[in-house]
């Protein structure tokens, strides 16, 4: 396959998933690093503000990885667990001090935590298998 061939259709999924977290991730962090974490402390703000650095990084190495999708292959299913693993870890936080308000706003980060990893993986493995 060359890179003027059509992307198989499972590429396509991959790529609309790996654009839809890089959006997610870049205007999230750079929100959370323009924000910081109010009413808090110093050393809280100071792990709020790395952890959005760390954040919109990860967005742009998902924009990448979807740009290059016909090249990508290990490193498509980490980007996908390490999404998946930010949903466990959003819901254990539920768990431990609750579901913060608006309920619906934080479900809705949830959801697509724990459901596109495994649609990126499933596609993903679709589109090595071709």
């Amino acid at each position: 396959m060359t890179d003027n061939d059509p992307l198989l259709a499972s590429q396509m999924v991959v790529r609309v998933c790996l654009f839809l977290i890089a959006a997610i991730a870049m205007f999230g962090g750079a929100l959370q690093m323009y924000l910081g974490q109010p009413d808090t402390s110093p050393r809280l703000d100071n792990v709020h503000r790395f952890m959005a650095g760390v954040y919109f990084s990860t967005g742009l190495i998902n924009l990448w990885a979807g740009i290059t999708i016909r090249q990508q292959g290990a490193l498509v299913y980490l980007l996908a667990f390490g999404v998946l693993l930010a949903g466990i870890g959003r819901l254990i936080s539920i768990r431990r001090v609750g579901l913060p308000q608006p309920a619906a706003v934080w479900l809705g980060y949830l959801v697509p935590e724990l459901v596109l990893p495994f649609i990126i993986g499933i596609a993903h493995h679709a589109s090595q298998s071709s």
